[in-house]
């Protein structure tokens, strides 16, 4: 039971955020449920390429700077906060930040992941070693603190080898290393920068894992009360190696359900062997010719468009019942499959600047379109992706089948191109 005086606010803190439209899924999800929020940050430059964010965070309550990396700090923020308003939940939807707005719920007394749990997903050396200790199929991996370790790691495993930062979300700095040459400078990328993308401290080394062939899937789940509840598996696209930026989903798997069934019981599995007893979470896995086996766990839910295609499939709204669940009510997690969804993602075709960008009314145009937008414009500056920070646009579509979504979907992004410019680039 929560106790509110006359007068106070109903708010969510919500602890940074996700960059492109992502980020500000919480925030709407928060007002629409009539609650206000506070946002928790370090520094807002780190989304002023990010619009939707902005516009969110300007209907916040209040914004708080401070070192969002130390809980010590949050805690001391939102004890302050407490004395003045009707707190009821933390919550974080980027992996930079779980761990910490974990740990404030629970000195808070507010619903939330288990601390540990959140600390085990945001390490992927400590999710393998769980994971591999709980039976749960994983690459084989090491953690390479040399160039030595990390050449003998390689082959060991054969060519071509993974090389990816331990703390790191998006695919940053993730590479596919074909020779040693390669793999040395993915590897001196990493261990040689001792902060992650927000400014963090990254842990000593880099993760050197076989690289695990076939088809890559997403499970999408929550978990609540002691139940895990999958909503169902997830068809990724990826782009060209040596990167692997996520360049569409198809929401339900095409997959066989005999397949997509055992793919979902690896990630389960995964989240059991983490600890994970609550919230959101998306498990990255990958089928391979021996089975599916773990590629990564997030515990929050999925990014990007992931979450409206469940709502449009299914329609089970991800961010408000994940926000219920946050701020301590009861979520509503009964759903059912009546149609398919997928996203296509708009990344520019080489460095430069761009200058103009086409085709958005044609593509509105292919039947079973829902959404259509880019969040570039003439003068931008436009990369080649490595990441899927460099994803600048997104097409959705619903269809009775995933292939019919899958081909519409195809068709709608087709119709777009950014005109760059590459002189001087």
């Amino acid at each position: 039971m929560h106790s509110q005086r006359e007068g106070e606010a109903k708010v969510l803190a919500i602890v940074e955020t996700g960059l492109h439209r992502f980020g500000a899924v919480a925030f709407h999800a928060a007002r629409e449920m009539g609650l206000e929020t506070v946002f928790l940050t370090r520094d807002m430059e780190l989304y002023a390429h990010a619009p939707a964010v902005l516009d969110a965070v300007r209907d916040a309550r209040a914004t708080v700077f401070t070192d969002t990396s130390d809980p010590d700090r949050v805690i001391a923020e939102l004890r302050r906060l407490q004395a003045s308003v009707d707190l009821r939940g933390v919550y974080s939807s980027t992996d930079y930040s779980m761990a910490v707005a974990a740990a404030a719920a629970r000195a808070l007394g507010l619903p939330g992941l288990d601390p540990q749990a959140a600390l085990n997903a945001r390490n992927k050396r400590r999710t393998r070693e769980l994971c591999a200790k709980a039976g749960v199929p994983v690459p084989r991996w090491t953690v390479a603190l040399t160039e030595r370790e990390a050449v003998a790691a390689a082959r060991e495993f054969g060519l071509p080898c993974v090389v990816k930062p331990m703390t790191e979300a998006g695919s940053l700095g993730v590479r596919l290393c074909r020779d040693e040459a390669a793999l040395l400078a993915a590897f001196h990328a990493i261990a040689d920068v001792p902060t992650d993308f927000r400014g963090q401290p990254r842990e000593p080394g880099a993760l050197v894992e076989e690289y695990l062939v076939g088809p890559e899937v997403s499970i999408e789940s929550l978990t609540w009360g002691g139940r895990t509840v999958v909503l169902g598996v997830t068809d990724k696209v990826l782009g060209p190696h040596p990167y692997f930026v996520e360049l569409g989903e198809t929401f339900p798997s095409l997959l066989p359900p005999a397949l997509a069934e055992e793919c979902a019981a690896v990630g389960v599995a995964a989240l059991d062997a983490l600890g994970h007893d609550f919230g959101a979470a998306h498990v990255e896995v990958r089928l391979t010719a021996d089975g599916p086996r773990l590629i990564e766990v997030n515990a929050r839910m999925g990014g990007a468009q992931i979450t409206r295609l469940v709502r449009e499939s299914t329609g089970l709204d991800m961010p408000r019942e994940i926000i219920r669940m946050h701020t301590g009510d009861t979520p509503q997690l009964s759903f059912r499959t009546t149609a398919a969804a997928v996203s296509r993602y708009v990344t520019a075709p080489a460095a430069g600047r761009v200058e103009a960008v086409h085709g958005l009314d044609l593509a509105r145009r292919v039947p079973g379109v829902l959404d259509v937008a880019v969040d570039t414009a003439p003068g931008d500056e436009a990369r080649v992706p490595t990441d899927n920070v460099d994803v600048v646009g997104h097409v959705v579509t619903r269809a009775a089948t995933s292939g019919e979504a899958v081909r519409m979907a195809d068709a709608a992004l087709g119709q777009i191109a950014l005109q760059i410019g590459t002189s001087g680039a």
